[in-house]
């Protein structure tokens, strides 16, 4: 029998206590049996419960696996840190060149302008990896060996290629209105035909469903749709007329009359006309305003294109030379002499880089707008009368009733044409489509759709033109960009001057803030000595504290003097004795001397 020190009484089950919680700094000593009875009495991994056990194993698996930069799967990344990208890449997407160190007293200015390069450096690197994301690629045509692209006709590619691409080449035959102007929509989706005898449709082209068809009563000069598909703009005979979609007039606007050419600036907002009345005109649509009418002072204006880079109207004139216009100055930015004889046709590439004219004399040149020089000049045995460049850089050139398409024409010599079509009577308008590889041409007898492989961009921004999009989708995009709009006093020839740091010199600054003001607020005031009593404030104690004052300004103007005195003879001692070690050194010519 166990004696009565010896017996184990089983404590009754209100006895029991709970066990306190773990706090993370009792931690179990290294070095030490855990599977042991601690001295205090406290449990071990034997004693613990098979729950709590497995709690703790768990919990420490999700602690490995919480610290990605080092394990995947419980083991280290053998590639550690983001993808590497190639530096052709990053520079297809490069947005703009870092800015320059500014002094170090701007220091909020300093950080700013750190931020803004590191969002511009993550958009690019961002862009740079989705692009590998983009599933189109953009394609030629191709002929056999000793074989012409250009002598293909439309009928053998509509042929060759698929049932949606091939409904894409087609004919409307329309000659008793024409001949016709056109204008596709930003998203390529839409097109919009005016007559010249006042024949007015709106097409989804693709689906070939009719939005709309009027007829004015009216000759029409050009077609404008504006910042969607729902509104576009009409110069008619007399005033400038603004419809919807569904044909209704919405505005007569009187000021804009004699209009013969638009462009609109999507990203202002701006419709820009020329009339003959030799007078360049902005109409806010977003307002309804007119913002500026410049009179150019050149005569009849017939000649017309923007620049999408930095919305900059280029002007073609019949003494042979094209202006550049802004709606902030009543004077043209640029004038370039292009041609012998009038000009009849310009176009500028999306990047903003080069620009294609045509004119009387039967050339068709190709400039850098950057250095405003020539790069390329061609000779057409008739002249072109209207051209057109599309995204991927091809230009059509339309002569007479001939369509010619040129592949590469500032990057290498051109010497025959891409592709070729004749239509049946004069071409009067001509416009790629966006984001298709197609070509519109307006003329005589009505409409031609063309197939030119290799023209659209095959890869869509939906956020800023998306030929998809529901209604839902443009009444948001609408309200963004309303939102985004870029003010007309913000469009100059170089844009990049935005974002660009004033680098003015202080003195400058100072001397214009000294101007405005009247007196100089960082001169040194006048010092005036302060009333003491007691007898301190005598004539004598006045002057010697002024001239106290004075001794100290002296002292420091002299020690200034001094101290750039010995700093010029410094450098003057250095140049000195690099010349004497230079002029020590023995040449190979000296043997050659007397």
């Amino acid at each position: 029998m166990a004696a009565t020190s010896e017996a184990v009484v089983n404590p009754a089950h209100v006895e029991k206590t709970k066990k306190a919680p773990a706090r993370y700094w009792d931690e179990p000593q290294e070095g030490k049996d855990e599977n042991k009875v601690g001295k205090d009495g406290e449990q071990t991994e034997e004693t613990l419960p098979q729950k709590h056990v497995e709690k703790a194993k768990k919990r420490k698996n999700d602690e490995d696996r919480g610290d990605a930069k080092k394990f995947i799967s419980g083991k280290p990344d053998p590639f550690p840190g983001p993808a590497h990208i190639s530096k052709d890449r990053m520079q297809k997407f490069k947005r703009r060149d870092k800015t320059k160190k500014i002094p170090r007293q701007h220091y909020k200015l300093k950080d700013m302008m750190a931020r803004s390069d590191e969002v511009s450096e993550m958009a690019q690197k961002q862009a740079a990896r989705i692009d590998l994301l983009l599933p189109e690629d953009a394609g030629f045509l191709e002929g056999d060996e000793d074989e012409d692209t250009c002598t293909i006709s439309q009928e053998d590619i509509s042929d060759a290629v698929d049932i949606t691409s091939a409904s894409k080449y087609f004919d409307l035959k329309l000659s008793q209105f024409g001949p016709y102007r056109l204008d596709y929509s930003r998203t390529g989706r839409h097109l919009l035909l005016g007559g010249r005898r006042g024949h007015i449709a709106c097409i989804d082209w693709q689906t070939k469903q009719l939005m709309c068809e009027i007829n004015v009563m009216e000759s029409i000069n050009d077609v404008k749709w504006l910042h969607s598909e729902a509104m576009y703009a009409v110069a008619q005979k007399k005033w400038l007329y603004i419809y919807d979609s569904n044909g209704i007039e919405l505005h007569c606007i009187r000021k804009f009359n004699d209009v013969l050419r638009m462009q609109f600036l999507p990203y202002h907002f701006l419709l820009a006309t020329v009339s003959a009345t030799s007078f360049l005109q902005y109409l806010d649509v977003s307002v309804g305003k007119e913002v500026a009418a410049i009179n150019t002072k050149t005569g009849r204006l017939d000649v017309m294109c923007q620049n999408p880079q930095n919305a900059i109207v280029h002007l073609g004139h019949s003494n042979g030379t094209v202006t550049l216009w802004s709606p902030n100055q009543k004077e043209a930015l640029v004038k370039m002499l292009c041609h012998q004889g009038a000009v009849r046709s310009v176009a500028v590439d999306k990047t903003g880089t080069y620009m294609v004219t045509s004119g009387m004399d039967k050339k068709l040149k190709v400039y850098d707008i950057r250095a405003f020089k020539p790069l390329k000049s061609y000779f057409l045995p008739a002249g072109a009368s209207c051209l057109s460049l599309s995204q991927r850089g091809l230009l059509s050139a339309a002569t007479g009733d001939i369509v010619q398409v040129y592949r590469d024409v500032w990057s290498t010599p051109v010497t025959k044409p891409y592709m070729a079509h004749r239509v049946q009577r004069t071409v009067w308008g001509m416009q790629f489509c966006p984001f298709e590889d197609v070509l519109g041409v307006g003329h005589g007898e009505g409409f031609t759709s063309m197939l030119i492989p290799g023209a659209g961009e095959p890869n869509f921004d939906g956020l800023d033109s998306n030929p998809y999009r529901s209604v839902k989708q443009r009444q948001e995009w609408e309200v963004k960009a309303l939102l985004e709009k870029i003010h007309p006093e913000l469009i100059t020839l170089d844009p990049t001057e935005l974002g660009q740091v004033d680098q003015a010199t202080f003195q400058q600054k100072h001397q214009d803030r000294v101007q405005a003001l009247g007196f100089d607020p960082l001169a040194k005031e006048k010092f005036i000595p302060r009333y003491k009593k007691k007898g301190r404030s005598s004539a004598g104690s006045i002057e010697r504290r002024k001239r106290q004052v004075a001794n100290e300004d002296l002292r420091e103007t002299v020690q200034q003097s001094s101290e750039d005195k010995m700093k010029i003879e410094k450098e003057r001692k250095e140049r000195e004795k690099k010349e004497v070690l230079l002029s020590s050194k023995k040449s190979a010519l000296d043997r050659f001397k007397k």
